[in-house]
């Protein structure tokens, strides 16, 4: 059984390891996807060739407010409608306090934050004349935790978590949900810069036992976008193995 079929998804940030799960458990399920990308030209085009009938890439800066608009306008001009938004694009420059740079907690601040504002605000406008619609927040356990240097980080992680449930109260009674995921310890690129003994000691905190993968993100994200979750909004969805 497909579960969003027929169903029209932007996901941001679709050429990361997480994005490119989503993007392509999507598409295996009958959506139609727009996903965006803004540095990894490579992944992006192979993702794109890969489900070229089902599949649209767009390189774009989401931090920047009018260009959110302009592919939020693309969008409903060519397929007349967004059922899901996947708000995925993420950044760490990680830091001590002491040693972060106002330079690098902007850029964390922007691509986290803003990126989700723009483009939810833009694309909230053809839901709530559909009267439907999910959008599905990527959000982190260190939003919900802390962790020593990563302030910028978590200052966005869990704002996303805060963004996430003031819109599901907003746009409840439009019938548009509004739902995070929070990820545990993923093996990606984005962590891979981590020694093999600090990734151990991580696991062994985690009560299964082993590190998620994209594939368990993308499969929250299939839920939460499909109506086996239409009585959930202003949920944290936490996927981390047991973590916390």
């Amino acid at each position: 059984m497909k579960l969003l079929n027929g169903k029209i998804a932007i996901v941001t940030g679709g050429s990361g390891d997480i994005g490119r799960s989503i993007v392509k458990i999507f598409v295996q399920h009958g959506a139609n996807v727009i996903f965006t990308f803004f540095s990894s030209k490579k992944e992006a085009e192979e993702l794109e060739f890969k489900f070229k009938n089902f599949v649209e890439a767009y390189k774009i800066d989401l931090s920047d407010f009018n260009s959110s608009e302009n592919l939020v306008q693309e969008v409903i001009k060519k397929y007349g409608n967004i059922d899901i938004l996947v708000n995925n694009a993420g950044v760490i420059k990680d830091n001590f306090l002491l040693k972060i740079s106002k330079k690098d907690w902007d850029y964390v601040i922007k691509t986290n934050l803003y990126s989700m504002f723009n483009l939810t605000k833009h694309a909230i406008h053809p839901m709530m004349k559909q009267k439907r619609g999910s959008i599905i927040n990527m959000s982190s356990v260190v939003g919900l935790t802390g962790n020593i240097g990563q302030s910028n980080y978590a200052a966005s992680k869990a704002g996303i978590i805060g963004f996430t449930k003031s819109i599901a109260r907003e746009l409840g009674k439009k019938n548009i949900r509004c739902n995070a995921i929070a990820p545990g310890y993923i093996v990606t690129k984005m962590n891979s810069h981590f020694k093999t003994k600090i990734k151990e000691s991580w696991i062994k905190n985690i009560p299964l036992k082993r590190a998620g993968t994209p594939k368990d993100i993308a499969n929250s994200a299939l839920f939460l976008a499909s109506d086996l979750s239409n009585y959930i909004t202003g949920t944290v969805l936490n996927v981390n193995g047991g973590l916390i």
